[in-house]
């Protein structure tokens, strides 16, 4: 009995083992069909636009936040005291040189002006007399000179009165747009009372910035700056005008004044503007397209496009400095040489050493096909 247990448990042995053998035979022969198909498949391989880095002359910039003022600007106050009788302030209309803006009432001043001016006539009338009876040596000269006297001062107040009125008849010193503005006929103004703000139009403004007194210093009179106002509105040129004979002992700022002469252009007076200010001497740097640089927590990068030992065209990653962006191309400092090839377009679908594939670029006639085709 135990002869036949110890003869079933060798064979139940045997039987376990020569299927474990029978099992690992075959795996190994499916890993081999694998690896063997593997093999005959063709490597991925990516499509890709590319382009090639370029040198280009560059100049370092920072950026300061500036002021815009008109090149004549007033507070709009009357000198003289008195009641309004007249107002012609329309807050945002433009108002030509000359233009009466507020009248206070002269009614006194024009009744003394009469008189005045009646005295005057009286004294000259005085004077032709004593000088006709002088040449005749009925009078003397003092008379004459006392006459000639008297007329010189019924002028003077004449001027004088006549200087009031104008005085409280206030226009417009120059072109300008009109403020806003709280003032009404019947209204009692004060001496020096404000009236309203007049800011020059149809002529250039002024841009004042500060920048760090190690900018300050590379500037130069005529130097250009670009300026750009809120929103996505293009960048304005302004060329420098003027720069502060001092630097601030608090902040170590040079103010800075600069000229927008472009009339298509006007900013509103004391509206915030960026200014993008050039920094040093221009330099050689190399630039690409900025669809080429890739951002990632290792910091930038692009993939570099060369061939490898068999010749096939393959991508590798290439960390790089990038700089500031002109237009749609990015300045790179460090990591790129001028005339290496890069990956422009579908580089967001690469990975190191994997082959790729340089698409055509679109030909001229094939591009304004496209555009015909897109304007249909």
């Amino acid at each position: 009995m135990n002869r036949r247990n110890w003869i079933g448990t060798v064979l139940l042995l045997a039987l376990v083992v020569s299927t474990g053998i029978g099992l690992v035979a075959w795996k190994y022969e499916s890993i081999q069909e694998s690896v063997a198909a593997s093999a005959n498949q063709p490597e991925p391989m990516e499509s890709i636009a590319v382009a090639v880095a370029r040198e280009m002359d560059h100049r370092q910039t920072t950026t300061s936040i500036g002021t815009v003022l008109a090149l004549r600007s007033v507070m709009l106050k009357n000198e003289l005291a008195g009641t309004v009788r007249e107002v012609r302030l329309t807050p945002g209309q433009t108002v030509e040189s000359g233009a009466l803006l507020v009248a206070l009432d002269v009614s006194v001043e024009e009744a003394d002006l009469k008189a005045q001016e009646a005295q005057a006539s009286l004294a000259k009338t005085v004077l032709h007399r004593r000088q006709n009876l002088n040449q005749e040596l009925a009078t003397t000269q003092e008379e004459v000179d006392r006459a000639r006297a008297d007329l010189d001062i019924a002028q003077a107040q004449i001027a004088r009165t006549r200087a009031i009125i104008a005085k409280k008849t206030i226009r417009a010193p120059f072109r300008a747009r009109v403020g806003i503005a709280d003032v009404h006929p019947g209204q009692y103004l004060d001496e020096g009372t404000l009236l309203t703000t007049l800011q020059g139009v149809g002529e250039a403004v002024h841009v004042d910035f500060t920048v760090a007194q190690q900018v300050a210093a590379g500037l130069r009179d005529g130097e250009t700056v670009e300026v750009f106002a809120a929103g996505e509105a293009p960048a304005i040129r302004a060329n420098i005008l003027a720069l502060d004979a001092r630097v601030d002992p608090t902040t170590r700022n040079a103010m800075v004044r600069a000229r927008v002469d472009d009339a298509r252009h006007m900013l509103a007076p004391g509206a915030s503007v960026r200014v993008r200010v050039p920094v040093g001497l221009s330099r050689k740097a190399v630039a690409i397209p900025v669809s080429a640089l890739r951002k990632g927590p290792g910091g930038d990068q692009v993939f570099v496009i060369a061939p490898d030992q068999d010749h096939k065209t393959r991508a590798h990653v290439r960390k790089v400095e990038s700089g500031t962006m002109v237009g749609d191309q990015v300045v790179i400092h460090a990591g790129l040489d001028v005339g290496e090839t890069i990956a422009a377009s579908g580089s967001f679908k690469l990975r190191e050493g994997v082959l790729v594939a340089i698409a055509p670029e679109p030909s001229s006639q094939e591009q304004g096909h496209a555009q015909t085709v897109s304007k249909d």
